[in-house]
């Protein structure tokens, strides 16, 4: 498919990592995605439009401006993720805020603005949650209070907006080798990861994805604790 007829979707965080393999995943099924980034990726293939999460009024132009120019909004993935860690006793207020700023409180805005083109194609929302929601670790207090909250919001989402044609899908990783050089055997690719988004995104129109849950195949020999708890689960 090409020009108006391509699909389009919307990326946030498609910089580096997961979003950006997310982004690529699209592309290479022919969508046309676009990246909501504060920090532009740089790619040939990825339109994209500045984006800060912790300012609504920039979430809202971001998604009107690709509304604008393409006409249409057929997906939408919040992926952008702050990983704000440190034990509740020294955990600092502007990490804690920091946390939900970009993983909950940005996201109203950002559905707010890509509901009303989503709803006349029957599109799809993937909230890219995480098992660090329903699995607690030592030290990730603001990061799995912010999952949890997200994954709260996807089921009501769901709820509001099946009526209206809207799709909304929680997808739940475990650990992903979301950083340059990291090939562990006991996390998930960002590609793999990237495979099922698209997945889901291009199921059947009479199929609602409610949650999705994806674990790495091999587990550590070893005991486990913190972050590194995502990685055995």
């Amino acid at each position: 498919m090409t020009g108006a007829h391509r699909p389009v979707a919307l990326v946030t965080g498609a910089n580096r990592g997961t979003g950006l393999a997310i982004a690529a995943e699209l592309h290479a099924g022919g969508w046309e995605a676009w990246g909501l980034n504060r920090t532009p990726a740089g790619k040939s293939w990825l339109p994209e439009a500045p984006c800060d999460l912790e300012s609504a009024d920039a979430v809202t132009a971001a998604v009107e401006t690709v509304a604008r120019r393409r006409g249409r909004i057929d997906a939408l993935v919040v992926n952008a993720v702050a990983r704000s860690l440190g034990r509740i006793g020294t955990l600092g207020l502007a990490d804690w805020r920091a946390a939900f700023d970009v993983n909950i409180v940005s996201v109203l805005p950002l559905l707010q603005a890509a509901l009303p083109h989503l709803r006349p194609r029957k599109g799809s929302i993937v909230l890219m949650g995480s098992h660090a929601g329903s699995r607690y670790f030592e030290g990730g207090a603001a990061y799995c209070a912010s999952k949890a909250a997200l994954k709260a919001l996807a089921e009501v989402l769901l709820l509001e907006e099946r009526p209206n044609g809207v799709r909304t899908t929680l997808i739940n990783p475990g650990a992903i080798a979301n950083e340059i050089g990291d090939d562990s055997p006991f996390k998930l690719s960002t590609s793999s990861v990237a495979r099922a988004v698209r997945w889901v995104v291009e199921a059947p129109a009479d199929t609602a994805i409610g949650e999705i849950e994806l674990r790495p195949a091999h587990l550590p020999d070893m005991a486990v604790t913190g972050l590194n708890r995502l990685q055995a689960v």
